[in-house]
């Protein structure tokens, strides 16, 4: 007896080709030229299809950028913690520098940034899916470096994560030299110069 299909599976395969396409087009066209007709031609599907999952193609855009990730859109997000604060930051600073020079997040991750500028309800998206998430489990990793006495107890966090990762933005945005594992090392070292436990009395 021949097994029906599963709705389930045929609707993640749809997903899937919709982020897909949209990750590609984006990439190829840029955001402003970026259509949902475009998407669900390239995807094979309707697009109701696609509104049934994302009000936008914005929306469609930043999910699919999500994707790219390991843990995804709808996963909890979480820094390594050994005990060892260099160990885990050079690990994450030497992610985020081979993400950011990787073609494949870094056109759909600079078309997204663009279209942020200009589009405040994408970029409300963009921090409650992404950026607000990422940043509070960073500021967790802090704080429990806090804890362990491996990191200043009084340091502003925001800011903290600003020293640390502005300088990656800025090299990425204006092409101003590579982003290599050393350049993470390298800034991981300053970061933690800076931010070192202040001795009192």
């Amino acid at each position: 007896m021949v097994k029906p299909p599963d709705p389930s599976r045929r609707s993640e395969r749809s997903r899937q080709a919709i982020l897909s396409a949209a990750r590609e087009l984006v990439s190829e066209l840029g955001y402003a030229k970026l259509s949902i007709e475009a998407i669900a031609a390239k995807a094979g599907v309707g697009k109701q299809t696609i509104y049934r999952w994302w009000p936008s193609k914005g929306a469609v855009v930043l999910d699919a950028f999500l994707a790219l990730s390991e843990a995804g859109p709808e996963q909890s997000i979480a820094l390594p913690d050994t005990g060892d604060l260099r160990t885990d930051l050079r690990h994450v600073m030497r992610a985020t520098v081979a993400e950011f020079a990787d073609p494949a997040f870094e056109k759909p991750i600079r078309a997204l940034n663009a279209e942020i500028i200009s589009d405040p309800a994408l970029a409300d998206q963009y921090r409650e899916k992404l950026a607000g998430p990422l940043d509070e489990a960073k500021k967790d990793r802090l704080r429990s470096a806090q804890r362990a006495g491996q990191l200043d107890a009084d340091a502003d966090l925001d800011l903290a994560l600003e020293l640390l990762y502005a300088p990656v933005y800025q090299r990425w945005l204006l092409g101003s030299g590579p982003l290599t594992a050393e350049y993470a090392d390298a800034l991981v070292e300053a970061f933690l110069r800076a931010m070192r436990p202040n001795p009192k009395g």
